[in-house]
């Protein structure tokens, strides 16, 4: 899936009732959405799929995806049965302004992505599915997976002082990483000490050297510019709602830190509950590096 100059290939994206007008110019940031919707092929339908409280997934004939539910930006327009569309044309959500759609399009990708047919010959690793207590750190988090070269890269620095960590997301635990880094915690709704509202990436990404992003940002439309930001650091794409594509190393990203569902049923049960229970039961977590060159 090498697109070294950063072209697509929608190999037909666009042709579809969901398509969006005006979002297929190869020199604009839509070109990373429908590289990722032109490698779903056809004649994949969609099964179910819900827009849960917490959490949404969609679930084809390949497998079923998820996605951190989005609230907020525009009012969703799409109100009609996604339930045997073609998966792609429901991926092509992920482009859609209104956050609660894209969350949908964005589960959609990973409905064909997040799979262990597609992530094991790149070499990916599993973490067991487990619900952990309240207060609980796993072990082979990112953060912890990337805390010796952090740490390093402090020890190796002239002035003495830390290496700068850029956290995009509030994610639990973060405040852990300024124990052993400079760190900055980018947030778009702060309610933390810790949090620096969003808008900061501009000023504080391009001299970060590790750069951790949610996966919200592929769903708020964020991620294209947070990855030019980020060309000089360590970036790793971290949660659920991670496309897990190897698209995203031409992009700069070092790792995906993402999941695939390990339990569908589960995966049903907590996203309509709406409380999340047993969704870290339903997930494995997977990550899944760059090659090295």
């Amino acid at each position: 899936m090498g697109c070294p100059e950063r072209d697509c290939c929608t190999h037909g994206a666009g042709s579809a009732e969901l398509a969006f007008p005006g979002t297929f110019d190869h020199d604009t940031p839509w070109k990373f959405y429908n590289h990722l919707i032109g490698g779903i092929p056809q004649g994949i339908a969609v099964r179910d799929y819900c827009l849960g409280t917490h959490w949404s997934y969609v679930e084809a004939d390949c497998g079923m995806g998820v996605a951190f539910t989005t609230r907020g930006g525009a009012k969703r327009s799409f109100a009609q049965d996604l339930r045997g569309r073609e998966l792609r044309e429901v991926a092509e959500l992920s482009k859609s302004w209104c956050f609660e759609e894209a969350s949908l399009g964005v589960a959609a990708l990973n409905a064909w992505y997040a799979r262990p047919e597609l992530l094991d010959p790149l070499g990916a690793s599993y973490d067991e599915p487990m619900e952990l207590p309240d207060g609980s750190i796993r072990k082979a988090d990112a953060f912890e997976l990337y805390r010796p070269l952090v740490e390093a890269a402090g020890a190796a620095r002239e002035d003495g002082g830390q290496a700068h960590v850029t956290v995009v997301g509030h994610f639990p635990h973060v405040d852990r990483i300024a124990e052993y880094a400079r760190l900055t915690v980018l947030e778009r709704n702060c309610t933390q000490a810790l949090d620096t509202p969003d808008p900061a990436c501009e000023y504080v990404l391009p001299k970060t050297d590790f750069a951790f992003v949610t996966g919200v940002t592929v769903i708020n439309k964020t991620a294209p510019r947070l990855l030019d930001l980020t060309k000089n650091a360590t970036t790793v794409f971290v949660g659920p709602s991670v496309v897990m594509s190897p698209f995203l190393f031409d992009w700069g990203v070092r790792t995906l830190a993402g999941s695939v569902v390990a339990d569908p049923e589960k995966a049903r049960f907590a996203v309509k509950n709406g409380a999340g229970q047993f969704f870290g039961e339903a997930l494995q977590m997977t990550y899944v590096s760059r090659p090295a060159l």
